[in-house]
């Protein structure tokens, strides 16, 4: 426990320690590490709190931050949630293929050739998966492919949603389409050809959806990152109108993507966008403790086993280097998290193969127990085990396949 966590939240994660431990030591078997796990009862929580935030718009379920396909179903059982926002073609194929859902958009251009020669044969899976483009070479790249028109590919115009100030762009470093026009260009590109339609647009605004903006030590920050977010709703709500209301001189759009987990709510009230996408609002990486649009249920944890004791004041831990994408800096790193007042050291951090620990609640710790941790991101953390253990009250009901499980990696 820091400095800037109260007493009380030191008191639940040792509570949460307990409680984990328990429902291992109930499930009867040995359990392989590093031990992944998901509460169901704040996975649902938190999809509850999604579908509420998001009124009556959809809520597309991101599977780069979950990739585990149990959990892609049931959080599309749940009332608002439709759609999966795949990462990869390869993966929306295998989705596809699987039923596991018949209504995928892939969220970023693809140049897989051996997955596009696939789509434009089969009239099934062209119907259920929508396409992203940004560039007339991503549709060249589809027709050089194919042999004929006869299956229609769905596309979808992925649009610029950074704010721009003074010339300066702040946001995901995404499309390359930003004025109303030259989406224009690019969907009258789109009608123009044979064996393409022209179903959606999608606008991710990521310096909203993914930026916390109330983090406790960053006041200043913080406020700053409001500032910026307020801004970019503003000026993108705008730019969004102009755009839907140039394209429907050229389409008739089915959907209309916008949002992230950090920005449900923001991104829903505007009248353009048909559906919210989310992902990571599901699990509570640690990158997502700090909004003050939503209130976080920290879903998923991993355990790693004490294997030493250097010193009274140090354990370490079998494994751990469990690093996040992105920037790298501290907020990538994992955290232990249960016990409550274990920390990294700043000469090791977190290593492939072993990790020291520091803190009071090292001497909680013999050798073989269990220190349960947080990644910093969503569906991440998975790419490293080929088990999720499910979670319900105080047992462990169920072990599922992650797409590593299954053999696949997108």
């Amino acid at each position: 426990m820091t400095s800037t966590q109260p007493a009380h939240a030191g008191i639940a994660r040792n509570r949460l320690w307990a409680r984990l431990n328990e429902a291992v030591a109930a499930h009867g078997e040995p359990l392989p590490t590093p031990l992944m796990l998901v509460d169901l009862d704040a996975f649902d929580a938190n999809a509850d709190d999604l579908a509420r935030r998001a009124g009556s718009k959809p809520v597309r379920v991101a599977s780069k931050s979950l990739r585990v396909p149990a959990l892609l179903q049931r959080a599309l059982r749940h009332p608002g949630f439709r759609g999966v926002l795949a990462y990869t073609l390869a993966e929306a194929w295998w989705l596809h293929e699987h039923d596991v859902c018949d209504d995928i958009l892939v969220a970023y251009p693809t140049v897989d050739r051996a997955a596009l020669t696939r789509l434009v044969v089969s009239p099934s899976a062209a119907a259920q998966i929508t396409l992203m483009i940004d560039d007339v070479a991503h549709l060249d790249m589809i027709d050089s492919v194919r042999a004929s028109h006869a299956v229609p590919v769905r596309v979808a115009i992925d649009v610029d949603a950074g704010l721009w100030v003074g010339g300066r762009h702040i946001g995901p470093k995404r499309s390359p389409l930003h004025e109303a026009d030259e989406v224009v260009a690019l969907a009258r590109e789109v009608v123009a050809r044979d064996g393409f339609r022209l179903v959606g647009a999608m606008t991710y605004e990521g310096q909203v959806a993914g930026v916390p903006d109330d983090v406790p030590d960053q006041r200043t920050r913080s406020a700053l990152v409001r500032r910026l977010k307020g801004a970019s709703l503003t000026q993108l709500a705008t730019r969004r109108g102009q755009v839907a209301d140039a394209l429907a001189g050229v389409a008739d759009l089915e959907l209309w993507n916008a949002g992230g987990s950090g920005s449900v709510a923001e991104s829903a009230t505007d009248p353009v966008v048909t559906e919210v996408s989310a992902g990571s609002g599901l699990l509570v990486p640690t990158l997502f403790d700090h909004y003050r649009s939503f209130e976080p249920r920290q879903a998923s944890y991993f355990a790693l086993p004490v294997t030493r004791r250097p010193s009274p004041q140090v354990v370490t831990v079998h494994g751990g280097g469990l690093v996040a994408s992105g920037a790298a800096g501290p907020d990538r790193l994992p955290v232990p998290w249960a016990p409550a007042g274990l920390q990294l050291t700043s000469l090791e951090g977190a290593g492939e193969v072993q990790t020291p620990l520091t803190g009071h609640a090292t001497g909680l710790l013999s050798i073989g127990d269990l220190v349960w941790f947080r990644h910093a991101k969503s569906g991440e953390p998975f790419e490293h085990t080929g088990t999720v253990h499910l979670l319900q009250g105080d047992r462990i009901v169920d072990s599922v396949p992650t797409y590593r499980g299954l053999g696949l990696a997108f």
